[in-house]
This record gives structure tokens, sequence and C-alpha cells, in this order.
């Protein structure tokens, strides 16, 4: 039995319609579209905090210093600092971060320490991890969570390409937290702490870590964490308030009280840009930490959504580069990046619509800080820059294929991955000719080929092309790399429009 075929309307074409979700993928399998995707999101993200910043602080700015700028002002510095970091991690060659991570790193620490001593950091908000500069405040545990990040990916992805036990990726990472989280807790600052304790769960993670000595290690990390929060007067009574809402309406309750009440007004469209009346010093740090609460109040329910949407989509890009990028290290950085922060929006949030006890920690990119927003920019920029190592994206940029953006600022062409220059930016083995330093189980891993070789007779042995003296002849594997992945690029695209035509 045949099915009834249903005749078009004469003079009239039949609709062809597709469907969103085929034009969704069809656009993500485009080589740049991960480039793309970092780009637009840093940029909504950083719109929207500019303008929340300017509506949430404007009543409190005109009442202290008769402007209602002056926070906007300050604000919009420091994301032109950050847009400038931005484009520097944009340009950045990879293996000079991972030559400079351990150095950076240490200067971290260094500021770390000075930031303690009476005289040389300032207290500011209870917390003594501010330094002075000009009036403008610089927070030193912002930088240390980047730096931490960055050595840290290099020195799990170095161990793992040695094969490294679980002693060699333990040490010394771990013991280098420890140092971190101390110095962190003496200003005091939980929010900063939990913040590293999630980069050093996800490094270990995406290491590939035994399951069962990363439960350790996470429990270790949450015992830790209860322990300070019970310890200090004001974090017990942030919990006590939490467990308790109704406890102290007035006292400790008060702000996140004011919140809940915030979200309530705004309903499903919000008030209006502008028409906040929480920020008219009812809700106490309505720019800072509770700015969602003003996003919820102004632009209503499906503001909220947005931005937990664009957040999605950050999260989204992020794994998506890191299960595209080739480089080892490249893949823990860019997870590591995208786990802090998903996680710091997260407990942002959380407390917010109170969930979680207040932490301190703020809403990248919309809430109002000024080493925060251009730190974040800065670790935007680095993803950006890793994206562009995707194969399909070093094929199309090697074939002249780049977009208007990096045309504009003329983004370097990345290089194809290569274990050997890899090995060079890790300090492993440096290819004949050249000392380098292997761990042992490269060293045993190579034994076997090294006894083969010298075994081997002289006259079986390949000689050198003499047109190229001693060079790579032209069927080295490496010449050919960028041609492989442009047939691999031009295969997938090949592909995805079969697809789409069966469809």
């Amino acid at each position: 039995m045949t099915e009834p075929v249903t005749a078009a309307r004469p003079g009239r074409a039949a609709p062809r319609r597709r469907p969103v979700r085929a034009k969704f993928e069809t656009w993500v399998d485009r080589p740049l579209a991960s480039f793309h995707l970092i780009v637009t999101v840093a940029a909504l993200l950083t719109i929207l905090g500019l303008v929340m910043v300017l509506s949430a602080s404007s009543v409190e700015a005109y009442a202290e210093d008769g402007s209602a700028y002056t926070m906007f002002t300050r604000q919009a510095i420091f994301t032109v600092v950050g847009l400038v970091l931005f484009v520097v991690a944009l340009r950045l060659p990879i293996r000079i971060l991972r030559k400079m991570s351990f150095p950076l790193f240490v200067v971290s620490v260094i500021l770390l320490v000075l930031v303690l001593i009476p005289g040389i950091g300032t207290v500011a908000q209870g917390t003594r991890g501010w330094f002075t500069i000009g009036g403008v405040g610089l927070q030193p545990s912002e930088i240390s969570k980047v730096t931490f990040a960055v050595w840290g990916a290099h020195l799990l992805a170095s161990r793992r390409a040695e094969r490294a036990d679980l002693k060699g990726l333990l040490i010394p990472l771990v013991p280098a937290a420890m140092v971190i989280f101390f110095l962190i807790v003496m200003q005091p600052d939980l929010g900063t702490t939990v913040a590293l304790g999630i980069i050093l769960m996800a490094l270990l993670w995406f290491a590939g870590l035994p399951v069962k000595v990363f439960g350790s290690v996470v429990g270790g990390l949450f015992l830790a964490a209860v322990v300070l929060a019970l310890t200090a007067g004001y974090r017990s009574a942030r919990i006590q308030q939490w467990l308790n809402p109704g406890s102290d309406p007035q006292g400790t309750g008060y702000q996140s009280r004011q919140a809940l009440y915030s979200l309530a007004d705004g309903g499903l469209f919000g008030l209006g840009l502008g028409q906040s009346r929480a920020k008219w010093s009812y809700l106490p740090n309505a720019h800072n930490d509770f700015i969602f609460a003003i996003i919820g109040e102004e632009l209503g329910l499906v503001g909220c959504i947005a931005v937990i949407g664009l957040f999605g989509l950050l999260v989204f890009t992020g794994l998506r580069i890191a299960a595209r990028v080739p480089d080892p290290f490249m893949k823990i950085l860019v997870a590591t990046f995208t786990v802090w922060i998903l996680a710091q929006a997260a407990i942002n949030i959380g407390y917010v619509i109170g969930l979680l006890p207040v932490t301190g920690l703020q809403l990248p990119l919309v809430s109002a800080g000024g080493t925060s927003t251009a730190i974040t920019l800065l670790v935007l920029g680095l993803l950006a820059n890793i994206s562009r190592h995707e194969p399909e994206a070093v094929a199309a940029l090697a074939s002249g294929h780049d977009g208007k953006f990096g045309r504009l600022l003329r983004l370097p062409v990345p290089e194809p991955y290569s274990p050997v220059k890899a090995s060079q930016a890790r300090g492993g083995p440096r290819g004949p000719g050249r000392q380098g330093v292997a761990g042992p189980a490269a060293r045993q891993a190579l034994a076997p080929q090294a006894r083969r070789r010298e075994s081997e007779p002289r006259a079986a042995r390949p000689a050198p092309d003499r047109h190229t003296s001693g060079r790579p002849s032209a069927r080295d594997p490496r010449r050919g790399a960028a041609a492989d992945m442009a047939r691999s690029a031009a295969a997938r695209d090949a592909r995805s429009r079969e697809r789409r035509h069966h469809r």
C-alpha cells in the first residue's frame, strides 16, 4: 500500500524547512567555530557586566563621591586593561607560555607573601589581600589562580608524557597548592581558597588521577573547607545563617534576604533596566557579589536565564576545545579553566538564590571587580588562542581562511601539533645532536630502539637525501601535516554536506 502524496499548491513552491538543530550543527562544524564562540561570549558578558555595574553602582557612587560614574569608570578602566591582556594572550605562543609557567608561579607566590606584610598590603573588606597603587587596588590572589593553573597543567602534561607514577603526579603540585592555600587563608579569603581548591581538583581529574585517590583528595579538601568555615566567627555565622535563614534577618541574613526580595520583585521580565529598588541602599554590595540579584530585578527571569545560557555556552565551547586539541597541555589547561569559570559562576548564583552559603566569589566578567575582570579576560584570551590550535582550524588558517577578526589583529598562524616540539617545551628529548632531560619511563621506552639502531648494519641504514644536504626529505611526514589536516577538513565538510542532503 502506497502512502498518499500531498501535492503542493499550484504556482507556489513547496517550502524547504531546515530545523534549527541542523543549522547549528552546520555552523559548529566550521573550522573556527570554537574561536568565534569564545570571542562572542566574552564580548557579550563584558558588555553586560559594564551595563549592570553602571546600573547597580550609580546610587552608591553618587552618595559617596557625588558622581554616579565613579565605580563604572574604574570598572571600565580594568576592562580596557583586560582587553589588552586578551589580545596579548591571543598572540602568545603556547611554547613560551609553558616555559614561563614556573617563573610566573613563583612571582605570584612572592606577591602573596608581600601582601601579608603591614605597610605593603592593604586591608579591604576585612581581607589583607590588596596592593594599592595610585588609588587602584590589585589583588594578587586572582593572579595566583592563573599561574597555578598554567604551571599545574604544564607539570601534569610533562609527567603524563614521561608515564610518571602516582607520586610524580601529586608531588610537587599538591605541596605547592598547600603553600598557596596557607597564604590566602592568612589574609583571610575563603572564597579564593575555594576557587583554588576547584582548580587543583580539575587539574588532577583531567590529568587522569585514579578515582580512589581523587576521591581522597576531594574529601580532604572538603574537610579542610569545613574546618576553615567553622573556625572563624564571620564564616561560621554565614554557615549558621544559611542553615537557618530566619535566625538573624536584620544581621547576618540581611544581605541574602534582600537579594531574594530583589529576585521576587523582578518577576518574569523585570522592572526595566536601571529601575532597581534594591540598589537604593537596601542591598549591600549590589554591584559586586550580589549583582545577579539586580539582574533578576531589572531584567527578570528572562535575563537570568540568558546569563546562565551564556555561561553554559562558554562551558560547552571550552570542553569542545579540550576534546579537539591534540596537545595534552592544552587539553588539561582548557578543561581546568572551563571548570573554574563554571564553578565560580555556579557558586555565585547559588548563594544569591540561597542554595549555598555566602562565600564572596564574584560572577565572572559581570560583577564589579577590577583584577578579577582583567584576569578573566586574560583566561578567555588563552582559551581563544588554544581554540585556533584545533587540527581543522590549523588547516584552515594555513590555507589562508582566516576571519575578519584574525586579519584585523594580524594573529599568527598556529603550527600543527608535533610531539617533538611538545617534548622540547616540557624539557624532554630534543632530537638528534641535542641533549634533553627525559624521565626514567621515557628512557626505558627509548632504550630498545637505541639498541636495535646500534646493532643494525651500517649498510642497512637509510642514507640521507643528497639533494637536501641532510635536511628532512620531501617525504618527511612533518612537512605534509598541514596538507593532511586540510584533506581531513575537506572530508569532514563533504560528510557534513552529505548528512544535510539526506535530511
